[in-house]
């Protein structure tokens, strides 16, 4: 059984009522965006899917930005918001309870997500987890369509999905006029294949940066690159 919470050096996530609970890859995800917005200007950023409000308070501890969430799922999104306010960036941060075709709002200087990515594989009963998991209330091309409503024309978008599906992805988003700029491919050890890739788009088309990380090494330990990423959130770092 999952814990009931994960804390960090920082705050403290309940999930509880969470259908997805807090994972090794989007705390790296959330890392890795964090180290690469430190030195831009970030005034305000929306979070789609926000789940139990991790990324938004990864976000908020490393820039000085206003973050909007949205989260659909009633129940994750009341989580959230008390994620959020028993942080020392309450002021900074807010969480709306409706899908992200709804939402609407001035724009962003970056937008982040790690939506529903199983579109298509076999679901389970459980109605709340296939709602996180399953793009059937939110499809990549959903997605794409409000990033480019609520995106600043020099604004940012990051996202996380399967290894699989980031060609996908990344051709659909070209085909809305948002260039990837940074992929990093991520493997759990030396010996698996990619499992995630972390992709950063943006509307000028520069030359696309490929890199790689590698959570555990061949002695089951976190890597360097990992503990650098995660050592300003994690406990034990």
């Amino acid at each position: 059984m999952s814990n009931s919470f994960f804390q960090f050096k920082q705050f403290t996530i309940q999930q509880e009522r969470c259908a997805m609970k807090v994972c090794t890859d989007a705390c790296l995800f959330g890392a890795w965006l964090a180290g690469e917005m430190r030195n831009r200007e970030i005034d305000r950023a929306l979070d789609i899917g926000a789940g139990t409000g991790l990324l938004s308070l990864m976000i908020a501890q490393q820039l000085n930005a206003t973050i909007d969430a949205v989260e659909i799922d009633e129940a994750a999104a009341q989580q959230a918001a008390e994620n959020m306010n028993a942080s020392n960036w309450r002021e900074r941060l807010s969480v709306h309870n409706k899908g992200a075709q709804e939402y609407d709002a001035e724009k962003y200087d970056l937008i982040f997500s790690n939506p529903p990515f199983f579109e298509g594989d076999l679901k389970s009963d459980d109605k709340k987890r296939n709602l996180a998991l399953h793009s059937t209330e939110l499809s990549l091309q959903e997605l794409i369509v409000t990033v480019k409503r609520l995106l600043l024309p020099q604004g940012y978008f990051a996202v996380l999905l399967p290894y699989h599906r980031a060609e996908e992805w990344a051709g659909l988003a070209e085909e809305n006029g948002l260039h990837v700029q940074q992929q990093v491919n991520v493997k759990q050890t030396p010996k698996h294949n990619y499992f995630r890739s972390m992709l950063l788009f943006g509307e000028t088309k520069n030359e696309k940066n490929i890199s790689e990380i590698t959570i555990k090494g061949a002695d089951n330990e976190y890597t360097q690159d990992f503990i650098n990423l995660l050592k300003d959130y994690y406990l034990y770092l």
